[in-house]
């Protein structure tokens, strides 16, 4: 089916559920801490050809670049996890790349999927495109209430403009496309580099750096009074390979836990897990970001059975010993084993 041309769209449940079993596949950034173990479990589900488009052999902002990769790989299901994104530093120093960056991608690949009639796009936004100021837990239909926060305002409208292009393309074209929002996500494999990471590995270096340096405290950004939700990696990859399953529909849908945490108590927690016992400081001068942040995920579990398996305290553990054997010399760290 080439050159756009889709059958009106249709409910998932007119439609079926998708068979991944054969499929030719393409999952951009899945070579990434996301990417990795989505793609694990799209080769359990048996897909006949699995393309990773990586950003060292594919610039995703170039739209003769994706051409010529749609070209080569021929997808029939396409799950666009690519993006520029890290954590309030890195959005505040990098807000005009980080909205060009994720909505060139984004144009990009959405338009030669419709030339190229594939069969389901997944396009992966943000807990970010939220407004500043929503009732918690954030539903779906509040995504349209306000503003962003500032700190990642430019991240989260991009991805939101995503899921306005979508729609508009499901409208005119009948692209099956869908959107989903994972909240924060943690695990083995992050990225730990303190320039761009987000806070959980932020957290486990700063607390490991201190523990092995025998530093009597930490200094965090912030009060510690905003709260955050997180979701384990490999918990993500679960939803969103069942999403591109069972979940045909325009409407957005929220992928995380349903339960929030506050940062000074994730940094208690933080620091128990690597066995820093010094003092914690709080920099009241650099932001809090967003006072809440935590998914209705009511949604998700009606319409793919979604529920995430695993405790935080569970998570986190786990997510300090890959720290701890990973090979972290390209940082500049040793191995910090417990004594």
């Amino acid at each position: 089916m080439y050159g756009g041309l889709y059958p009106d769209a249709v409910s998932s449940a007119e439609l079926g559920w998708l068979n991944l079993a054969r499929k030719r596949v393409l999952v951009t950034g899945g070579a990434g801490f996301l990417g990795e173990p989505v793609c694990h479990l799209l080769r359990e589900r048996g897909v006949g050809e699995l393309r990773i488009a990586r950003r060292s052999e594919h610039d995703l902002t170039d739209p003769l670049a994706v051409a010529a990769l749609f070209d080569d790989a021929r997808p029939e299901v396409v799950l666009h996890l690519a993006a520029e994104v890290g954590g309030i530093g890195a959005n505040r120093d990098n807000p005009g790349r980080f909205f060009y960056a994720n909505m060139a991608m984004g144009l990009n690949m959405v338009e030669r999927a419709r030339l190229h009639g594939v069969e389901k796009f997944v396009q992966v936004g943000t807990v970010c495109s939220y407004p500043k100021v929503t009732a918690v837990p954030f539903s779906e239909d509040s995504l349209w209430d306000g503003y962003p926060e500032a700190t990642n305002a430019p991240y989260g409208v991009a991805k939101k403009a995503l899921l306005v292009m979508l729609g508009a393309y499901r409208e005119q074209y009948g692209f099956p496309g869908i959107f989903l929002m994972p909240t924060n996500l943690y695990g083995p494999g992050d990225n730990v580099d303190p320039a761009s990471s987000h806070v959980i590995p932020a957290l486990i270096r700063k607390c490991e750096e201190a523990r092995i340096a025998g530093a009597s405290s930490i200094t965090c950004w912030g009060t510690g009074s905003a709260s955050r939700e997180f979701l384990y990696v490999e918990d993500c990859a679960q939803a969103i390979v069942t999403a591109t399953e069972r979940y045909n529909k325009p409407e957005p849908l929220n992928i995380g836990v349903g339960r929030e945490i506050l940062i000074r108590e994730l940094v208690a927690l933080v620091a128990q897990a690597t066995d820093f016992t010094g003092e914690i400081r709080w920099d009241a001068s650099k932001p809090d970001g967003q006072p809440r942040r935590v998914l209705d995920t009511s949604r998700a579990a009606r319409e793919i059975g979604f529920r995430a398996a695993t405790e935080f305290e569970d998570g986190l553990r786990r997510t300090v010993a890959w720290f701890r054997d990973a090979d972290l010399r390209d940082i500049g760290l040793s191995k910090a084993r417990s004594p």
